[in-house]
């Protein structure tokens, strides 16, 4: 199946490993060039590198709490990619913890990276984009189900799904698609280290899955092809909902 996203661009943030590099892997694979974007700027340039370097792929280190990296970033991938077809706006998950033992700076934090980090960028990058273009947003089963141990993530991902249904509505006359896509556990680099730092990975990996219909934790680029599907023209008409990569784990509909 073509895509359609040969010669199109898009900004991917967080993309340095893990889901959003199988993400911009999934584009650059299609057709599609990639301004990949992460805080350290040497794990940029190693990803910018893997995924063929340039004109296929460049990068730019940002912070997305940086209240200026939002200009930064969309003014790169005006004059990198030439056009600008959507982004996928992807950043890490906030500190781990309970809901009455999180210090309240963490939750301050939270708001910072979840919340108000994606949308300067959006507010940035929606003037440049024209019919056609879409946004995704990578949330987590917790903007639908909470998990244990993350209150942070649990009490805003919700959130930032609700604000990217009503964009969907808002862009939707312009012919803007927003998306967001609810990854379950996947095999990311960050994962398998949590699994080897347990003391006994197999263990680790067997109590992961046994909560899984599937039976077995997701590759990454599994989700990858899901993005760059939902972000391409094959999607024309899909907007304003969440779509679940969990391998069936989730148990709302």
């Amino acid at each position: 199946m073509d895509l359609g996203l040969g010669g199109r661009g898009y900004l991917v943030t967080g993309a340095s490993r893990g889901l959003g590099f199988a993400a911009a892997q999934a584009l650059v694979a299609d057709g599609a060039r990639v301004l990949v974007n992460a805080r350290s700027a040497g794990a940029v340039d190693v990803a910018v590198a893997a995924l063929g370097g340039a004109p296929t792929a460049s990068g730019l280190a940002a912070d997305l709490t940086d209240p200026d990296a939002a200009e930064r970033l969309v003014a790169a991938a005006l004059d990198r990619l030439g056009r600008v077809d959507g982004a996928l706006l992807s950043v890490g998950g906030p500190e781990p913890g309970t809901v009455l033992d999180t210090a309240e700076d963490a939750w301050r934090d939270g708001v910072e990276s979840v919340l108000l980090g994606p949308l300067r960028l959006v507010r940035a990058l929606v003037p440049h984009l024209g019919e056609g273009a879409a946004i995704g947003f990578v949330l987590s089963t917790s903007a639908r189900s909470p998990l244990p141990g993350l209150a942070v993530s649990n009490g805003l991902r919700p959130g930032l799904a609700m604000t990217a249904k009503q964009l969907a509505d808002e862009l939707a006359p312009r012919g803007i698609r927003v998306v967001g896509l609810l990854p379950g556990t996947f095999a990311t680099e960050l994962v398998v280290g949590r699994e080897d730092a347990s003391g006994d990975p197999a263990r680790a990996r067997s109590d992961a899955e046994a909560g899984i219909p599937l039976g077995r934790v997701g590759e990454p680029a599994e989700f990858g092809r899901v993005a760059a599907f939902l972000l391409s023209p094959a999607a024309s008409y899909v907007t304003g909902t969440s779509v679940a990569v969990d391998g069936g784990r989730l148990r709302t509909p």
